[in-house]
Formats: structure tokens, C-alpha cells, sequence
């Protein structure tokens, strides 16, 4: 007898529980922390259904990653003032894209805390680079929005290119993302009278923004 066709509509809504709920237990209890029983008895489902659909801790945590990391991707793609960026300079997209990390810490401090977690576990459990692949992709298109600002810059010259294209993404991608992660986890030097968090954030993005603009 034929085995019954799956649901697609049904497979993507037990996908996405998973995804959701091994988020959550991750954030709040940190990834080495949480069991693949843990996960599926939250969920509500059987050790075998979340083994079906993902057979190693290491891929469910990247997938993960990856689904947590698309959803603020589509997020930030609303803000932006136009959806090609028409009539901006590479100036105007660079300052865009160093404010969406300052939008992130705002509103997806969970976020940033996971991916301090994550990237301790990958180091830790040696994870393979197969496995990292759809991680991968998302800094990929990070990578191809940035070309997009060093690409235009060449033509109005309104950001530097006298430095090559992948070191300038490199600088400007660890900078705003480990300063922001260290805010949201709370590894900050905090002066007796406090401090403004976004201030210095701020403060940040602007001294990009005089480093490269011309």
C-alpha cells in the first residue's frame, strides 16, 4: 500500500514550532544547556518526530540560526526608504546599513544573545562547514548588499573604495555586530553614572561613517 503524501502546509507549520521552541529554550537557557528531548517534549511532539527532521543537535541549531537570522533580514528589508535604494547614494545605503545594526540590538536583543551562544557552540562542537552552509548563505547576503553600496560608491563617489571590498565589510560587519552583541549580553564597561547604550552606538555608526565617507 502507497505511504500517504505529506502535508506540505502541515510539514512547514511542525518545522517552524520547532525552530520557534528550540529558540526560545536556547535564548533563555543557552544552547549546550538544552536537550533534543527537552525540545521535542516542549513542543509537544515525540523525540523521533524532531529526529526526522533534524538528525543531529548541530543541524537543528544552525537551522536555527538561519530561519532566526532570515526573519530580522525580511524585517529590516521593510525600513528601507525605497526597495532599490533608488535615488540614494552609496553614502546614504552605507548609513542605512550601518543603522540596521543599531535597529537590531533595539529590538532583537534575544537574537544577539543566541548568536553569542551559537557561535560558542560551533566552536566548541567542532561543527562541520557542511552543516554551517545555510548559515553561510545568510552572511552571503550580507555580503551581496554590501557590494551593492561599495558597487554605487564607484560610480558617486561618495564612499571611499580605495580599500578592497571584503576587508571594508569584514571592518564594518565586526565592529557594529560584536559591539552590539556586548550590549545586549551586558559585557560593557558601565560608568558610575550609567551610560546611554544607543548614544554610544551612535556615536559608533558616525565614526564609520567619517572613516569611509569622502
Amino acid at each position: 500500500m502507497a505511504g500517504r503524501k505529506k502535508n506540505p502546509e502541515k510539514t512547514a507549520a511542525t518545522r517552524n514550532a520547532l525552530l520557534e521552541k528550540s529558540y526560545e529554550l536556547f535564548v533563555s537557557k543557552n544552547i549546550e544547556d538544552v536537550s533534543m528531548q527537552e525540545i521535542a517534549r516542549e513542543c509537544g511532539y515525540g523525540t523521533m518526530t524532531l529526529y526526522r527532521y533534524y538528525n543531529t543537535k548541530p543541524k537543528l541549531v544552525v537551522a536555527v540560526a538561519t530561519h532566526k537570522w532570515k526573519q530580522f533580514s525580511e524585517e529590516n528589508q521593510k525600513r528601507r526608504p525605497s526597495v532599490n535604494f533608488e535615488g540614494m547614494t552609496s553614502a546614504d545605503i552605507f548609513e542605512f546599513y550601518l543603522e540596521s545594526f543599531i535597529v537590531l540590538y533595539r529590538s532583537n536583543k534575544d537574537l544577539l544573545r543566541f548568536n553569542q551562544f551559537f557561535n560558542v557552540y560551533i566552536q566548541s562542537e567542532n561543527v562541520d562547514e557542511k552543516d554551517l552552509q545555510p548559515y553561510q548563505g545568510i552572511i552571503d547576503i550580507l555580503k551581496e548588499r554590501f557590494h551593492i553600496i561599495y558597487s554605487k560608491a564607484k560610480e558617486d563617489n561618495t564612499i571611499r573604495t580605495d580599500e578592497p571590498e571584503e576587508e571594508m565589510f569584514s571592518i564594518t560587519l565586526h565592529l557594529m555586530l560584536a559591539a552590539v552583541t556586548r550590549y545586549a549580553v551586558g559585557l560593557v564597561y558601565i560608568p558610575e553614572k550609567g551610560f546611554d547604550d544607543e548614544r554610544e552606538l551612535e556615536k559608533m555608526k558616525q565614526a564609520l561613517l567619517i572613516m569611509y565617507k569622502t
